[in-house]
């Protein structure tokens, strides 16, 4: 278990934001959620890249390179023509935690029924944990809220940083030692 400050790299992945011709709200929604749930220090940086599958796996191949310990990213999961990030990331993962995406889709059904056109995953790169969320603050919440309490030990068994969180917002788990 690492003891030094952890990392969590955010991108955003949007034409318009990367663009400037439109306000990133993604970006700093999973930084207002890292900051409230988080307890213990943790570095965050923030990134907007344009749509693609490409832009997303080379993004992502940099952060898992610099040994981001988290990682989110917000945008481009939907179904239209250039949500590819499910591709993107699909190319960087070297194995696929499904369960994150079913249990924010389940979450996300309770609140809209669109969910079910979300193409969200995680999965895990080098010592990276990467999760997709949507875009918008209150859908990243919502996603988040439905898997954070399992980040803090999957981040313990892939040798990445140590995140403790605040009990009263996410309870972490992690199995008692024998």
């Amino acid at each position: 278990m690492s003891f030094s400050q952890p990392t969590a790299a955010i991108v955003t992945v949007s034409d318009r934001a990367s663009r400037g011709e439109y306000e990133d709200k993604g970006g700093p929604g999973c930084e207002a959620y890292l900051r409230e749930v988080v307890t213990s220090p943790l570095a965050i940086t923030r990134h907007i890249i344009p749509d693609g599958r490409e832009s997303v796996a080379e993004k992502l191949r940099e952060l898992v390179a610099a040994e981001a310990d988290l990682i989110l990213v917000t945008g481009g999961t939907g179904p239209a023509p250039r949500d590819e990030t499910p591709e993107g990331c699909a190319d960087v993962f070297e194995k696929e935690l499904a369960g994150f995406g079913e249990e924010m889709r389940r979450a996300s059904l309770l609140e809209v029924p669109t969910a079910i056109l979300s193409r969200q995953s995680a999965g895990i790169a080098g010592k990276s944990l990467i999760i997709m969320v949507p875009g918008k603050p209150s859908a990243i919440a919502t996603c988040l809220d439905a898997v954070f309490a399992a980040v803090p030990y999957c981040l313990d068994l892939i040798g990445a940083g140590w995140i403790e969180t605040d009990p009263a917002r996410i309870k972490a788990f992690r199995p008692k030692a024998k």
